[in-house]
């Protein structure tokens, strides 16, 4: 898909039909979509420059007992894993800028992993099927 949030509706149906046809719940389908599209709009805002046309490339595969998406974009690297955690403790006006989006990734996915291949960044997001 363009790195165009315009696009991000699109991406909600998309997820919305592989949680369905994992057998996933409502609950756990949200949550899907909301660790998903935090990924995806991250990379539509930072992989590329301002007014730079890119594309993210979305697949996913579904496995008895887990569903992996793998983001994958040729912008400028960047490694969301290696952002520490935030302290929720402190205030907004306390807290770094950003952070909370991976945090929310971190936190609904089982397994976030990332690599810098061939020129191209690769985030692998898995969740677990109960």
């Amino acid at each position: 898909m363009p790195n165009d949030v315009q696009e991000v509706p699109k991406l909600a149906a998309f997820v919305d039909e592989v949680c369905e046809a994992a057998g996933m719940d409502m609950p756990t389908t949200m949550q899907m979509n909301l660790a998903i599209e935090e990924a995806v709009v991250n990379v539509m805002e930072y992989a590329y420059p301002a007014g730079t046309k890119g594309e993210v490339r979305i697949e996913v595969q579904i496995h008895d007992t887990y569903v992996e998406f793998t983001l994958s974009d040729d912008g400028k690297p960047f490694n969301p894993t290696d952002k520490g955690e935030v302290d929720t403790t402190l205030s907004a006006e306390e807290r770094s800028i950003g952070g909370l989006g991976i945090m929310l990734v971190k936190h609904y996915m089982d397994k976030v992993k990332y690599k810098y291949v061939d020129g191209q960044n690769v985030l692998t997001l898995r969740k677990n099927l109960k």
